[in-house]
């Protein structure tokens, strides 16, 4: 994904948050805002409601953000780069592409031409199940406005063409001019509060802080210097593949920080094993969750409200945490227990507070070089990048130019799910998160008034369906796919379409992810969870 995250910022916001009140056009797919992300939600309802900004929404579910649509298009689970394709297809054929951003912005124009010639309508249509007349709708609209932003989540990432996806609404951006602009770009809406800085942080295999590549013994030589010891050079494995690393014996140690995978990961059946069969088990959180029950050594951490430090928000935004409350019983900072256990390991590390690391992390991160503490606090936070300590902090990515120079376009073909409905298994299954939960319920279903409102998990069914396989609401049915079985208690409605149930993962005792498929996106090693092939029964 090197050449997308140099051209797109590495998977962060281009824009900002507030530019939602200055965009003309928000286009919304695979994410269920109003439950995921409700305060970005709202600034989006009030756009639409009170200024007059359009909103096209496409997604296979009808979510409740659909009710303020102008357009609501509903594409079959997994085919978004044929719908993107029919949409670029559409505004070139109709000349509604600004052809002096492409011309001056951007290359490899012509090999996208090529490409899309042949997603016409009526050939979208057959792949997607979306209307031919409302593709072409949405196209005109997309494309006549003079400021169109794009918003999404995991919706389009977590498929084996999770990569391509991206980079097909970055090549709709462009093909329009919206990138590099105020009110426009391309947004992908984070799945947690600090996930952008854990990215900007290095909690990737490939690269240290700031997206500088491990394998680049320049920078690898900087890293050393300041930490007094040779760094690799050397990329390490994707969690995706740590797991096979385990079962082939070249993985015999696990160290897990602040996540759940037996239940946040496909095939669960598969990850239990190989964290069975791991000969030491290390889990550092702030509850015993799933993962920690099964740990040779616990951790304990402090939570957000029980620490200082900073988070970064989906819109690069540095911001401050402040310790509110004192940590429990042995409960530590992050930070803390990995000084601790650096010492005992034989190599000191001389951080006394917070602050010091962040001093440490502008010192070695170019994004981040101008901000510090004092900054922060006085400016209510920063977006990075931020160079320098004069620099004001960038609000929006690309204004003059990419990163790269020109934007590159990508010519990409639509490639199928990994796993399709057939006469075995003849249902898609697409998981995803209710307002009422979050991820895997470590904290919110400890949480009383939160079970009382969604005490359990549910397999939406559409009534077709229900009918089909003689299920009734409030059912308790087996939902099976090629990895294992789960029970749990239908739900009959309409937001799914015939074909296809949901079920929400955050739910142990009827967990998804023990159906999903653990196929995976050949660049970014994302599992395949939003479409694998299920069946149903009482």
């Amino acid at each position: 994904m090197a050449g997308l995250a140099t051209a797109f910022g590495s998977g962060a916001m281009t824009n900002s948050i507030d530019e939602i009140d200055k965009t003309d056009l928000i286009l919304l797919t695979g994410t269920n805002t109003t439950e995921n992300h409700p305060v970005i939600s709202n600034r989006m309802k009030r756009a639409v409601n009170q200024r007059g900004a359009k909103l096209i929404v496409i997604d296979p579910r009808e979510i409740e953000i659909t009710r303020f649509a102008d357009i609501y298009l509903q594409p079959k689970p997994g085919t978004d780069v044929a719908w993107i394709n029919g949409l670029m297809h559409v505004i070139i054929n109709e000349d509604l592409h600004d052809k002096n951003y492409i011309e001056s912005r951007t290359e490899d124009f012509d090999k996208l031409k090529e490409i899309v010639k042949k997603y016409n309508p009526e050939h979208v249509e057959g792949i997607t199940g979306i209307p031919k007349d409302s593709l072409i709708e949405t196209a005109r609209l997309f494309a006549k406005v003079k400021k169109a932003s794009i918003y999404y989540a995991m919706g389009i990432t977590q498929h084996i063409s999770g990569t391509d996806n991206v980079k097909s609404l970055a090549n709709l951006a462009m093909i329009c001019g919206n990138v590099g602009i105020e009110g426009g770009g391309l947004n992908p809406l984070r799945g947690q509060n600090n996930v952008q800085g854990a990215c900007d942080m290095g909690c990737l295999p490939n690269v240290y802080p700031g997206y500088q590549a491990v394998g680049d013994d320049a920078i690898a030589a900087k890293f050393s210097s300041e930490w007094g010891k040779q760094v690799s050079t050397k990329p390490g494995l994707p969690l995706t593949e740590i797991f096979n690393g385990i079962e082939e014996g070249r993985v015999k140690a696990l160290y897990i920080m602040g996540e759940n995978p037996l239940l946040s990961d496909a095939d669960l059946d598969h990850v239990e094993k190989a964290i069975k069969d791991v000969e030491f088990l290390v889990v550092q959180d702030i509850f015993l969750s799933e993962t920690a029950s099964m740990a040779d050594v616990v951790l304990p951490t402090s939570s957000f409200a029980e620490k200082d430090g900073t988070f970064t928000n989906t819109e690069r935004r540095v911001q401050r945490v402040r310790k509110a409350i004192p940590s429990p019983g042995e409960a530590k900072d992050d930070w803390r227990i990995f000084v601790e256990l650096s010492k005992r390991m034989g190599y000191e590390m001389n951080y006394n507070t917070s602050s010091d690391v962040f001093t440490e992390i502008s010192k070695l991160t170019p994004s981040y070089g101008g901000i510090d503490y004092t900054r922060i606090e006085s400016e209510g936070g920063i977006q990075w990048p931020c160079p320098t300590s004069s620099h004001p902090g960038t609000k929006f990515l690309h204004e003059a130019a990419f990163s790269r120079g020109k934007g590159l376009f990508h010519a990409i073909d639509y490639t199928p799910p990994a796993e399709l409905p057939d006469d075995e298994y003849p249902l898609i299954l697409s998981t995803g998160r209710v307002l009422q939960h979050y991820h895997t319920g470590t904290m919110t279903r400890r949480i009383e008034g939160l079970n009382e409102l969604y005490p359990e998990g549910i397999a939406e069914i559409n009534p077709v369906d229900a009918k089909k396989y003689d299920i009734s609401d409030s059912d308790t049915i087996m939902v099976t796919s090629r990895r294992g079985s789960i029970k749990v208690t239908a739900k009959i409605n309409h937001r799914s379409q015939n074909g296809v149930i949901f079920i929400p993962f955050h739910f142990a005792e009827a967990a998804a992810n023990r159906l999903t498929n653990p196929a995976l996106d050949p660049v970014a090693k994302i599992p395949e969870f939003k479409v694998c092939a299920v069946k149903v029964e009482k």
